[in-house]
């Protein structure tokens, strides 16, 4: 049985695996969400609560501070208003294939986030987002197909690219950043 000591347990053992492939892979590794696919990256060092109530696909990657929220506690509050006995809310979160979610970037419960989405970094997700769509914003909204965004990005090159494996730019790197 899963526990809150093992979900413990294995938030702090993801503190000690530096790189964002591995730490997917060891939560493959030990089934902590409901499914996931392959090639997945996730920066954070924390399990979600109730992490079996998350679908991942294939090709998905997560940036820091990427949050899951599969539940919420006003019934609590309510409880204590009319003095009867509400449940906790819960629901799933499902994410597709081929997406990138931003920084800082929260999605709740009863959401589905489909194929080939870009998530911009600092989003609030509360409702579904279809295919093939870049969203952002606080609550998130579209931006532009992402067959828009790909031709953008087509356009975006550099003669000195970053050093992403080594997270290095070189002296030329800047230069050419700072002289666009």
């Amino acid at each position: 049985e899963y526990t809150m000591v093992i979900r413990h347990l294995q938030t702090l053992r993801l503190y000690f695996i530096k790189s964002p492939m591995k730490r997917a892979a060891y939560m493959k590794k030990k089934d902590i969400f409901h499914s996931m696919g392959e090639r997945v990256m996730i920066t954070s060092r924390r399990i979600p609560l109730y992490a079996k109530l998350i679908s991942i696909g294939n090709n998905v990657w997560m940036a820091s501070g990427v949050e899951f929220i599969t539940h919420d506690v006003t019934h609590y509050m309510l409880n204590g208003i009319e003095n009867s006995k509400y449940t906790e809310k819960i629901g799933c979160i499902e994410i597709g294939d081929n997406v990138f979610i931003g920084a800082g970037v929260k999605i709740l419960y009863d959401v589905k986030v489909g194929d080939n989405v870009i998530i911009a970094a600092g989003a609030l997700v509360n409702k579904d987002i279809p295919s093939n769509s870049v969203w952002g914003g606080v609550p998130a909204r579209f931006i532009c197909s992402f067959e828009d965004y790909l031709q953008k990005r087509r356009r975006f090159t550099v003669e000195h690219p970053a050093d992403n494996t080594n997270q290095l730019i070189s002296k030329e790197c800047e230069n050419e950043m700072w002289a666009a």
